[in-house]
């Protein structure tokens, strides 16, 4: 049986004109995409987003404007689900408590599943910084669109 998955994620630009990333450890595979997860039954998309940014971190964020939509066929990495992801450009309310990486893969920790944060400027952004599909084609059209 064949199923959605839909995902929420929040694209989310500082003063620096930098983006936010995050990069993951679960299921033992690494990978690099914007920071949300999935929709929870009963939330609306935004509703969904807020509370990622709060779980993943313990940031309130506020909902700029749509940004993206998957309009294509896409196969989840982790299991027999179609994806469909909503990207929004959003911007937090108050100062980020993070502790912001440098380098890919940096986790503190080894108990997955694993995750650390950093920025990248825009300027420098490119579809190989991330892993999955519809992330490398949100890269994409960020590059083309600000």
């Amino acid at each position: 049986m064949s199923y959605f998955n839909v995902r929420v994620y929040g694209l989310l630009i500082n003063e620096y004109q930098e983006i936010l990333v995050s990069d993951e450890q679960e299921y033992g595979m690494q990978f690099t995409k914007f920071p949300g997860g999935g929709l929870e039954y009963g939330e609306g998309m935004t509703d969904g987003l807020k509370r990622e940014f709060v779980e993943e971190c313990n940031a309130e964020v506020e909902i700029l404007n749509h940004f993206y939509t998957t309009d294509f066929f896409v196969k989840s990495a982790f299991n027999d689900s179609q994806i469909i992801s909503v990207y929004y450009l959003i911007k937090n309310t108050d100062t980020l408590q993070l502790k912001f990486k440098t380098k890919v893969f940096d986790f503190d920790g080894d108990v997955e599943p694993l995750q650390s944060f950093r920025w990248i400027k825009l300027s420098e952004l490119t579809e190989a910084d991330f892993t999955f599909p519809i992330d490398k084609y949100v890269a994409g059209l960020l590059i083309k669109n600000l």
